[in-house]
């Protein structure tokens, strides 16, 4: 078992070095597209990646409460637990960005090609100051018509733990005025933390029912958020606990 997973996870990151390969020109040209359309184009590359993970490593997903999902643009605050869903929510939910920091753009190729997404790219070196690079431009992304995905722990969480939840997403909607959508998920049970091997099964994401931040202070909007997350990660786990061999 263990060397036909290792077998079919190098596969997989075969195809997945060469498509950045193939799509990084694709992206490069997209740029001439305004930012909602090159989206599109560019999540062409995490459409393919989808289809190339099932059909090599036996990883798919199921998603329930799209219906949650507002008409207008709002903030994401989701579980991290793997790479699996910075590629995968790209297929699931609207024309979006990241905020990440912004040495990932300096990636060859990868980062490159990120950078055609018009992240938000923050500078860490003071946290007060990535604060507010964090909600100006959070909410120019918003004005454009695409949501914001952030991860309110700040790194990858291994399966079973819960890391602090900061505060940053929960304040960009509410200066924005607008919903926050909380989301959790399993991947990293099947795809780890820094793991080359990725596992077969079906991962699990549910999507909560929008928060409304007109009139809460971010603290509160934050902590409902982590508390929907953490209970709905508990449950997922009830149904499928994490082993001591979970990646």
């Amino acid at each position: 078992m263990s060397f036909t997973v290792w077998l079919r996870s190098s596969l997989f990151f075969g195809g997945m070095v060469v498509s950045i390969l193939v799509f990084w020109p694709v992206s490069m040209v997209a740029w001439v597209l305004p930012i909602v359309q090159r989206m599109r184009v560019i999540g062409a590359w995490a459409w393919f990646i989808n289809r190339w993970l099932g059909a090599t490593c036996g990883l798919h997903y199921e998603v329930s409460g799209l219906e949650n999902l507002p008409q207008q643009p709002g903030v994401i605050l989701s579980k991290h637990q793997s790479a699996w869903e910075t590629i995968v929510f790209q297929v699931i939910f609207p024309p979006q960005t990241w905020a990440l920091k912004r040495e990932a753009l300096w990636i060859p190729f990868f980062g490159w090609g990120l950078a055609a997404t018009d992240p938000i790219a923050i500078n860490r070196s003071t946290r007060v100051r990535a604060l507010d690079q964090l909600c100006e431009q959070g909410k120019i992304k918003l004005a454009e018509g695409r949501w914001v995905v952030i991860f309110p722990e700040g790194t990858r969480i291994p399966p079973g733990e819960q890391g602090r939840y900061f505060p940053g997403g929960a304040m960009l909607a509410v200066r924005a005025g607008v919903p926050v959508i909380p989301v959790a998920h399993n991947a990293g049970q099947y795809w780890g933390r820094r793991s080359f091997l990725k596992y077969p099964g079906t991962i699990t994401v549910r999507i909560g029912p929008a928060i409304d931040t007109r009139n809460v202070k971010a603290r509160e909007v934050n902590k409902a958020a982590a508390v929907w997350i953490e209970d709905t990660m508990q449950e997922l786990y009830r149904n499928n606990p994490p082993s001591p061999t979970t990646p």
